[in-house]
């Protein structure tokens, strides 16, 4: 079997979509690349059992005992594919995802059933099944093909969704730099509005890519409020194996707090910005609130931060996203909030990032970086500083299949996570990429570390470009006259080069009986 690139996969399935919305679509796709996953996980595993002449390859608890999902011969993929070209390939489908609901008690109510229906185009869904037929699993272990396959198609459909993307999908750049600076590496995890689980994949990869395994290192919490978003999310955890408490539906967390008892010792997150009706003035008295201050009715931002740090264990540490309008927001309760977190010492550090990384919003975003106690969980004593972090004119690239879409590149992250664990820890030093250290120094225009006298010199203002000052301007160290002969020499040959296609055109319009 020929291994399929994610990216031609994704341009031969677009195309099998038709006249279907972004929206719909994605669960038909979605939907069946985990029906692969699971089809696949148990045929391996299938094939292992069948080796051992003392197990019985057809006994369920032989698969429970694995911690993989039993799968009855009726929804096994190779009866799926037998009926891919037939008029009741949706039935078909509809009934495995049933079955294996049936006989997998954590799967109930996540998969979805609809394939069956009239506006499917059935002749499209069964191209749709012979093409991920084509998805090489492998033995590799470490290759995760078909989580990365998902994990492509949800940016690929939050992107093609536009804003109604980003209430499931945060991108993955910015996702890897709060992983990073945030470093969950044993204890519990928790995102309050988890959308599609990407933090929890991001911090599954942090744990493996240093200590090799995650069982038993992170606990992960999460909520979703979006019933759709939540079972992509169960599905999108379950594809890599990771346990999850997701609540026992999906649900508010202002309004129906799954993980009331829950201190998180990491909380990453990427809540909705701005959000007006978010039901605040039935929460006037809600003890997430505490002695900051009641949050706007009419913005949930504020509400997001004192729900996390409510969660917060005594010495854990939250990162999460917020419009940049959260910064300077001026309302008397905003204000209030802020300055109480200020004074009371919950903020560590502010980040803001540059543009064009969401294709879901043009607002300007930033990231917030709360803790418990400066004085804990083994780094050095902060206690009233704040770290300041101008990202807006740091280096980005293009994000791989997308015009307008950027990334942060990899050396972003770096100098972004750097400064801020050399501003944390106790001999501040910056770890470089390679391992090397250098001593901390505030770098002006991107970074510096600020007393909270002079913060409240600026009346609370948390926006970095306040403190960290202007880039300085990089001197040009080639001499005039040279710098002149280069550049004018560069511009004779460009002037030859435009002669020479003006010419050449003017041919080609001679050949066709046409002059200039």
């Amino acid at each position: 079997m020929a291994e399929l690139r994610k990216e031609d996969l994704w341009i031969m399935a677009d195309k099998l979509r038709n006249n279907m919305d972004s929206a719909e679509y994605k669960h038909v796709c979605l939907g069946l690349i985990f029906l692969k996953y699971i089809s696949d996980s148990f045929v391996k595993v299938y094939a292992e059992i069948s080796q051992d002449e003392y197990a019985d390859p057809e006994d369920k608890d032989e698969y429970t005992a694995k911690n993989v999902f039993w799968v009855p011969q009726e929804a096994r993929w190779d009866n799926i594919m037998a009926k891919a070209k037939t008029p009741e390939i949706g039935q078909v489908i509809d009934n495995a995802m049933y079955i294996i609901e049936k006989e997998n008690l954590t799967l109930r109510g996540v998969l979805p059933k609809d394939f069956a229906r009239a506006s499917l185009d059935k002749t499209a869904l069964g191209q749709l099944v012979d093409l991920l037929a084509n998805i090489e699993i492998g033995n590799d272990p470490n290759k995760d093909t078909l989580g990365t396959v998902y994990e492509y198609f949800l940016g690929k459909f939050a992107r093609a969704e536009g804003k109604l993307g980003g209430e499931f999908y945060t991108p993955r750049s910015v996702v890897e730099l709060i992983v990073n600076m945030i470093e969950p590496h044993d204890g519990r995890v928790y995102d309050p509005c988890c959308g599609s689980g990407g933090m929890f994949v991001q911090s599954e990869k942090f744990v493996k890519d240093r200590q090799g395994r995650i069982d038993g290192q992170l606990a992960i919490y999460g909520q979703e409020s979006n019933y759709n978003t939540w079972r992509l999310c169960k599905m999108n955890l379950a594809i890599r194996g990771i346990d999850a408490n997701l609540g026992q539906q999906n649900a508010d967390s202002f309004h129906n707090n799954q993980h009331k008892n829950l201190k998180a010792d990491y909380i990453m997150a990427n809540p909705p910005f701005n959000i007006s009706d978010w039901g605040g003035e039935r929460l006037i008295d809600d003890p997430r609130w505490g002695k900051y201050g009641i949050p706007p009715a009419g913005n949930a931002n504020y509400a997001w931060i004192l729900h996390m740090l409510y969660h917060l264990a005594p010495s854990g540490t939250a990162g999460f996203v917020l419009a940049n309008g959260s910064l300077s927001a001026s309302t008397i309760s905003e204000y209030t909030i802020r300055k109480n977190l200020i004074e009371n010492d919950k903020i560590d550090c502010i980040v803001t990032l540059p543009g064009g990384l969401f294709s879901t919003t043009s607002i300007p975003v930033c990231l917030w970086f709360i803790t418990r106690n400066k004085l804990k969980n083994g780094h050095r004593d902060r206690h009233g500083e704040i770290l300041f972090i101008d990202a807006r004119n740091m280096k980005t690239e293009p994000l791989e299949d997308s015009r307008t879409q950027r990334k942060l590149t990899d050396k972003t992250i770096n100098d972004i996570t750097s400064a801020y664990h050399s501003f944390r820890n106790h001999e501040k030093k910056t770890i470089q990429a390679d391992g090397t250290e250098v001593p901390y120094e505030d770098k002006q225009g991107f970074w510096k570390i600020v007393a909270l006298e002079e913060i409240r010199e600026k009346d609370y203002n948390l926006t970095p470009a306040s403190y960290v000052g202007v880039a300085p301007i990089e001197k040009d160290s080639e001499p005039f006259e040279e710098k002149m002969g280069r550049l004018t020499k560069q511009l004779s040959i460009i002037m030859e080069e435009s002669k020479g296609l003006d010419i050449e055109v003017e041919n080609q319009l001679k050949n066709l009986n046409f002059r200039l």
